[in-house]
């Protein structure tokens, strides 16, 4: 009989197996989505939004063994410029490309690197609205610029610039994260505890001017990655940003959303609201990410064995059901498949995606024992 920790060290081998395959292939760019049917990775040649959390699974690799490490200090580094660009998803390239490395090894290429990353963020801060907006290169958004807003990076972002302010000891940065993640609860979280992906601001005033889902089914659905990036923002953010109660209040509501709406085999449709269901796309990146989040809440909430055990039921209901071999690749070799990037447009709609991995290899760690949900 296979027990849980079994399962858990399989699963954790054959990811690993995937990342030193993926470096093996010595690929033109960072890995964004693969095909499931031949594990080949369409790369982007800067990272996109999505590359930081490959370099994310380097560190936590490199966290274990040291062979790692070389890997983790190149891929990081072809992040450099990317501080400057005009998207709020350096949040996510900084925090889990740099900041990483920083806290979990102590590196200072890595240090230096996320700090430059959150002085970027900080260069498109409006204090007028209280946030960092999506920026006009923001990708896979078809509603883009300095009114627009979406709850995608907000755990990220509120992290690194969190913590790099208290590195540097700069009180703006500081205030900049308070607010980004408070103005995103406000804009995003719905009285019932679901989540709208995205918002229109006014940049002069802060007024939200309207709320809608750039990704879902409608513009009032419950994208599901967006209520998995709200429990993951809000949980991160009550971490980082302590004495601030609402926030652990509004982490705790998404999560309980999630948990009451979520599917009995605990493995979320692209979309809450798709009139398909069941007959409708699963999305096992939103999934990975809720559990990631989970776990991170567990460490925050007194008497928060349920949130603990659902996030381990959870990912065992990945690893059983959507962790396999690809056909053409050694049988050492699993990844997560059936993640769902963006039905709207048909990109990657049944895929292995990036940040997927990230955060299932995140929670693996973390049931392994080898790593603090709350370090990352």
């Amino acid at each position: 009989m296979t027990t849980g920790t079994d399962k858990i060290a399989t699963a954790r081998a054959l990811m690993l197996a995937r990342l030193e395959q993926t470096l093996d292939a010595r690929l033109p760019g960072l890995p964004h989505f693969a095909d499931p049917r031949t594990g080949e990775w369409t790369t982007t040649p800067d990272g996109d939004w999505t590359g930081g959390h490959f370099v994310g699974q380097l560190w936590l690799a490199a966290s274990q063994d040291e062979r790692f490490l070389n890997a983790a200090r190149e891929y990081s580094a072809r992040l450099d410029g990317r501080e400057d660009s005009p998207t709020v998803f350096r949040g996510f390239l900084f925090h889990y490309g740099a900041l990483l490395g920083g806290r979990l090894l102590g590196d200072d290429g890595a240090w230096k690197r996320a700090i430059r990353g959150a002085k970027g963020l900080m260069t498109a801060y409006n204090p007028a609205s209280g946030i960092v907006p999506l920026g006009t290169a923001a990708e896979e958004a078809h509603s883009v610029g300095d009114t627009e807003t979406s709850i995608d990076a907000v755990g990220a972002v509120v992290s690194l610039l969190a913590t790099v302010a208290d590195r540097i000891g700069d009180p703006a940065m500081a205030e900049a994260a308070v607010s980004h993640a408070l103005r995103h609860i406000e804009i995003c979280v719905r009285p019932d505890g679901s989540v709208c992906q995205s918002g229109t601001v006014d940049a002069g005033t802060g007024a939200v001017v309207r709320r809608y889902s750039h990704k879902g089914y409608s513009a009032e659905s419950t994208w599901a990655r967006a209520q998995a990036w709200a429990m993951l923002a809000f949980t991160m953010a009550a971490h980082r940003l302590p004495g601030r109660p609402v926030l652990l209040d509004a982490a705790i509501v998404v999560a309980d959303w999630w948990i009451a709406k979520i599917p009995d085999d605990l493995v979320a449709y692209w979309d809450f609201d798709d009139p398909a269901i069941p007959g409708t796309l699963r999305d096992t990146s939103s999934t990975a990410i809720a559990a990631a989040a989970l776990l991170k809440l567990a460490g925050l909430v007194p008497d928060s064995e349920a949130y603990r055990l659902f996030a381990q039921r959870t990912v065992h209901a990945l690893v059983d059901g959507y962790v396999r071999p690809v056909p053409v690749l050694p049988t050492s070799i699993g990844v997560l498949g059936h993640g769902c990037y963006n039905k709207l447009i048909g990109l990657a709609t049944d895929h292995e995606l990036v940040w997927g991995d990230y955060y299932l290899t995140e929670a693996l760690s973390v049931l392994a024992g080898e790593l603090d949900p709350l370090a990352v």
